[in-house]
Protein backbone atom coordinates (compact mmCIF):
# COMPACT_ATOMS: atom_id res chain seq x y z
CA UNK A 1 0.00 0.00 0.00
CA UNK A 2 1.24 3.45 -0.85
CA UNK A 3 1.26 6.02 1.78
CA UNK A 4 -1.01 9.01 0.70
CA UNK A 5 1.05 12.25 0.35
CA UNK A 6 -0.22 15.26 2.28
CA UNK A 7 -2.45 16.94 -0.28
CA UNK A 8 -4.49 13.93 -0.60
CA UNK A 9 -4.74 12.79 2.99
CA UNK A 10 -6.07 16.15 3.77
CA UNK A 11 -8.65 16.15 0.87
CA UNK A 12 -11.85 17.72 1.79
CA UNK A 13 -10.75 18.37 5.37
CA UNK A 14 -9.33 21.59 4.72
CA UNK A 15 -12.29 23.62 6.93
CA UNK A 16 -11.76 21.09 9.73
CA UNK A 17 -7.69 21.78 9.66
CA UNK A 18 -8.40 25.50 10.19
CA UNK A 19 -11.01 25.38 12.44
CA UNK A 20 -8.80 23.43 15.17
CA UNK A 21 -5.22 24.08 14.39
CA UNK A 22 -3.16 26.59 16.38
CA UNK A 23 -1.68 29.76 14.77
CA UNK A 24 2.52 29.85 15.81
CA UNK A 25 3.94 31.74 18.34
CA UNK A 26 3.29 35.46 18.00
CA UNK A 27 7.10 35.95 19.15
CA UNK A 28 8.46 33.60 15.94
CA UNK A 29 9.00 36.18 13.62
CA UNK A 30 11.01 38.28 16.42
CA UNK A 31 13.43 35.19 16.68
CA UNK A 32 13.81 34.27 12.80
CA UNK A 33 14.08 38.39 11.66
CA UNK A 34 16.68 38.30 14.44
CA UNK A 35 18.89 35.11 13.01
CA UNK A 36 18.66 36.35 9.96
CA UNK A 37 19.67 39.75 10.58
CA UNK A 38 16.59 42.01 8.44
CA UNK A 39 13.61 44.09 10.13
CA UNK A 40 11.33 43.28 7.22
CA UNK A 41 12.49 39.96 5.42
CA UNK A 42 10.62 38.45 2.37
CA UNK A 43 9.88 35.24 3.45
CA UNK A 44 8.72 31.89 1.42
CA UNK A 45 6.46 29.63 3.59
CA UNK A 46 6.41 26.12 2.06
CA UNK A 47 3.40 23.44 2.70
CA UNK A 48 1.97 27.12 3.87
CA UNK A 49 -1.86 24.91 4.15
CA UNK A 50 -4.66 27.18 5.56
CA UNK A 51 -2.75 30.30 5.70
CA UNK A 52 -2.10 29.81 9.56
CA UNK A 53 1.43 29.17 9.86
CA UNK A 54 2.13 32.65 7.43
CA UNK A 55 -0.39 34.84 9.63
CA UNK A 56 2.62 36.03 12.47
CA UNK A 57 4.37 37.70 9.59
CA UNK A 58 1.40 39.91 8.95
CA UNK A 59 2.94 43.81 9.49
CA UNK A 60 6.41 42.29 9.72
CA UNK A 61 7.48 41.36 5.90
CA UNK A 62 7.76 43.20 2.83
CA UNK A 63 6.44 39.97 1.16
CA UNK A 64 5.52 36.44 2.16
CA UNK A 65 4.61 33.82 -0.43
CA UNK A 66 2.71 30.93 0.93
CA UNK A 67 3.70 27.78 -1.26
CA UNK A 68 1.21 25.11 -1.17
CA UNK A 69 -0.14 22.30 -3.06
CA UNK A 70 -3.56 21.41 -2.30
CA UNK A 71 -6.84 23.46 -4.03
CA UNK A 72 -8.77 22.94 -0.72
CA UNK A 73 -6.44 24.71 1.85
CA UNK A 74 -4.84 27.56 -0.90
CA UNK A 75 -8.65 28.20 -0.81
CA UNK A 76 -8.57 29.12 3.41
CA UNK A 77 -5.65 30.69 2.95
CA UNK A 78 -6.50 32.83 0.24
CA UNK A 79 -9.41 34.00 2.38
CA UNK A 80 -7.72 34.60 5.21
CA UNK A 81 -4.75 36.74 3.59
CA UNK A 82 -7.48 38.95 1.57
CA UNK A 83 -8.67 40.25 5.12
CA UNK A 84 -5.32 41.26 6.26
CA UNK A 85 -4.51 44.68 6.82
CA UNK A 86 -1.31 44.05 4.51
CA UNK A 87 -3.03 42.06 1.90
CA UNK A 88 -0.99 42.78 -0.91
CA UNK A 89 2.63 41.80 0.51
CA UNK A 90 0.84 38.08 0.53
CA UNK A 91 0.44 35.84 -2.38
CA UNK A 92 0.11 32.21 -2.87
CA UNK A 93 1.68 29.44 -5.01
CA UNK A 94 0.65 26.45 -6.29
CA UNK A 95 3.40 24.12 -5.96
CA UNK A 96 5.26 21.71 -4.09
CA UNK A 97 8.09 22.74 -1.59
CA UNK A 98 10.45 20.22 -3.49
CA UNK A 99 10.06 22.51 -6.96
CA UNK A 100 8.63 25.92 -5.94
CA UNK A 101 9.54 27.86 -9.37
CA UNK A 102 10.38 30.54 -7.56
CA UNK A 103 14.17 32.56 -8.16
CA UNK A 104 17.23 31.65 -6.29
CA UNK A 105 17.96 33.86 -3.62
CA UNK A 106 14.82 35.57 -3.07
CA UNK A 107 14.42 34.78 0.23
CA UNK A 108 15.83 36.26 3.67
CA UNK A 109 13.63 33.63 5.03
CA UNK A 110 12.21 30.47 4.47
CA UNK A 111 9.64 28.25 6.47
CA UNK A 112 7.99 24.41 6.93
CA UNK A 113 5.37 25.01 9.53
CA UNK A 114 4.06 21.58 10.58
CA UNK A 115 5.10 20.35 7.13
CA UNK A 116 8.91 19.52 6.85
CA UNK A 117 7.52 15.61 7.12
CA UNK A 118 5.63 15.29 4.42
CA UNK A 119 8.53 16.54 2.26
CA UNK A 120 11.03 14.81 0.59
CA UNK A 121 13.83 15.74 2.44
CA UNK A 122 16.84 15.02 -0.08
CA UNK A 123 14.63 17.43 -2.66
CA UNK A 124 13.11 19.88 -0.22
CA UNK A 125 16.04 20.71 1.88
CA UNK A 126 18.35 22.03 -1.05
CA UNK A 127 15.31 23.80 -2.68
CA UNK A 128 14.36 25.55 0.66
CA UNK A 129 18.63 26.46 0.58
CA UNK A 130 18.53 27.47 -2.89
CA UNK A 131 15.68 30.03 -2.29
CA UNK A 132 17.76 31.80 0.45
CA UNK A 133 20.49 34.61 -0.12
CA UNK A 134 23.51 33.98 1.57
CA UNK A 135 22.79 34.39 5.53
CA UNK A 136 18.97 33.87 5.13
CA UNK A 137 17.42 31.38 7.11
CA UNK A 138 15.16 28.24 6.90
CA UNK A 139 12.91 27.34 10.19
CA UNK A 140 11.25 24.24 9.83
CA UNK A 141 8.57 24.22 13.71
CA UNK A 142 6.43 21.85 14.54
CA UNK A 143 4.34 21.70 17.87
CA UNK A 144 4.66 19.25 20.57
CA UNK A 145 1.34 17.16 20.27
CA UNK A 146 -0.93 17.15 22.03
CA UNK A 147 -1.14 20.55 23.70
CA UNK A 148 -0.39 20.22 27.62
CA UNK A 149 -3.50 20.36 29.44
CA UNK A 150 -4.18 18.10 32.84
CA UNK A 151 -2.67 14.94 34.31
CA UNK A 152 -5.87 12.63 33.07
CA UNK A 153 -5.96 14.38 30.06
CA UNK A 154 -2.35 14.32 28.43
CA UNK A 155 -2.42 10.65 29.81
CA UNK A 156 -5.53 9.77 27.92
CA UNK A 157 -4.48 11.57 24.66
CA UNK A 158 -0.82 9.55 24.99
CA UNK A 159 -3.08 6.23 25.21
CA UNK A 160 -4.73 7.79 21.92
CA UNK A 161 -1.77 8.70 20.21
CA UNK A 162 0.16 5.02 20.50
CA UNK A 163 -3.10 3.08 19.63
CA UNK A 164 -3.46 4.85 16.00
CA UNK A 165 -0.02 5.07 15.07
CA UNK A 166 0.67 1.69 15.84
CA UNK A 167 -1.97 1.20 13.47
CA UNK A 168 -0.93 3.66 10.93
CA UNK A 169 2.57 1.85 11.16
CA UNK A 170 0.91 -1.66 10.48
CA UNK A 171 -1.48 -0.83 7.62
CA UNK A 172 1.20 1.65 5.58
CA UNK A 173 -0.13 4.69 6.16
CA UNK A 174 2.47 6.16 8.22
CA UNK A 175 4.68 8.95 6.24
CA UNK A 176 8.01 8.63 5.72
CA UNK A 177 9.79 11.33 7.56
CA UNK A 178 6.75 11.31 10.33
CA UNK A 179 9.43 11.46 13.02
CA UNK A 180 9.92 14.86 13.57
CA UNK A 181 12.60 14.48 15.83
CA UNK A 182 14.79 13.48 12.70
CA UNK A 183 14.79 17.24 11.28
CA UNK A 184 17.28 19.05 12.59
CA UNK A 185 19.96 16.07 12.11
CA UNK A 186 19.08 15.83 8.54
CA UNK A 187 18.99 19.40 8.23
CA UNK A 188 22.92 19.41 9.48
CA UNK A 189 23.58 16.21 7.43
CA UNK A 190 22.62 17.66 4.39
CA UNK A 191 26.01 20.05 4.39
CA UNK A 192 23.22 22.87 2.67
CA UNK A 193 23.38 25.23 6.36
CA UNK A 194 26.97 26.62 7.95
CA UNK A 195 24.83 26.45 11.39
CA UNK A 196 21.72 24.56 12.73
CA UNK A 197 19.95 24.84 16.02
CA UNK A 198 16.93 23.98 17.85
CA UNK A 199 15.09 25.96 20.26
CA UNK A 200 11.85 25.86 22.12
CA UNK A 201 8.97 28.55 22.07
CA UNK A 202 5.96 28.36 24.14
CA UNK A 203 2.25 29.55 23.02
CA UNK A 204 -0.55 29.81 25.51
CA UNK A 205 -3.89 28.78 24.41
CA UNK A 206 -7.39 27.28 25.09
CA UNK A 207 -9.95 24.85 23.97
CA UNK A 208 -12.80 22.72 25.34
CA UNK A 209 -13.89 18.73 24.45
CA UNK A 210 -14.98 19.60 21.46
CA UNK A 211 -11.45 21.55 20.18
CA UNK A 212 -9.64 18.65 21.75
CA UNK A 213 -11.57 16.01 19.90
CA UNK A 214 -11.37 17.79 16.56
CA UNK A 215 -7.77 18.12 17.17
CA UNK A 216 -7.46 14.20 17.14
CA UNK A 217 -9.70 13.72 14.86
CA UNK A 218 -7.80 16.24 12.28
CA UNK A 219 -4.43 13.98 12.68
CA UNK A 220 -3.34 12.98 9.48
CA UNK A 221 -2.82 9.72 10.19
CA UNK A 222 -6.34 9.46 12.00
CA UNK A 223 -7.57 10.99 8.94
CA UNK A 224 -6.51 8.20 6.50
CA UNK A 225 -7.24 5.26 8.95
CA UNK A 226 -10.97 6.53 9.26
CA UNK A 227 -10.96 6.56 5.26
CA UNK A 228 -9.47 3.57 4.90
CA UNK A 229 -12.00 2.24 6.56
CA UNK A 230 -11.47 2.01 10.86
CA UNK A 231 -13.45 2.41 13.51
CA UNK A 232 -13.16 5.07 16.34
CA UNK A 233 -13.04 2.20 18.53
CA UNK A 234 -9.74 0.59 16.59
CA UNK A 235 -7.48 3.67 16.69
CA UNK A 236 -8.44 4.60 20.13
CA UNK A 237 -10.70 7.78 20.14
CA UNK A 238 -13.14 6.40 22.56
CA UNK A 239 -11.26 6.64 25.91
CA UNK A 240 -10.13 10.10 24.92
CA UNK A 241 -13.71 11.43 24.44
CA UNK A 242 -15.09 10.15 27.53
CA UNK A 243 -12.28 11.64 29.32
CA UNK A 244 -12.52 14.99 27.07
CA UNK A 245 -16.24 15.26 27.84
CA UNK A 246 -15.21 15.30 31.59
CA UNK A 247 -12.39 16.88 32.03
CA UNK A 248 -13.12 19.65 29.36
CA UNK A 249 -16.82 20.40 29.55
CA UNK A 250 -16.14 24.13 28.61
CA UNK A 251 -12.57 25.97 27.57
CA UNK A 252 -9.58 25.93 30.01
CA UNK A 253 -6.45 26.80 29.35
CA UNK A 254 -3.30 24.85 27.65
CA UNK A 255 0.09 24.99 26.25
CA UNK A 256 1.58 24.11 23.35
CA UNK A 257 5.50 23.97 23.01
CA UNK A 258 7.04 24.72 19.45
CA UNK A 259 10.52 23.39 18.34
CA UNK A 260 12.33 25.35 16.02
CA UNK A 261 15.29 23.89 13.43
CA UNK A 262 17.03 26.66 12.11
CA UNK A 263 19.18 25.96 9.65
CA UNK A 264 21.66 29.41 8.63
CA UNK A 265 22.85 29.68 4.87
Amino acid sequence: MSTPDAATRFAGFADHYDRTRPTPPPELPDVLTHWAGVARPAVVDLGAGTGLSALPWSGRATRVIAVEPAAGMRAIAERRFAALPDAAAFSLVDATAEDTGLPTASADIVTAGQALHWFDPERALPEAARLLRPGGVFAAFDCDWPPCVDAETDTAYAAFDATYRELELRRGLRPPHAAKAGHLARMRDSGLFRHTVEIALHRRDEGDAERLLGLALGQSGVVALLAAGATEEEIGLTRLREVAARRLAGPRPWWWTYRIRLGVR
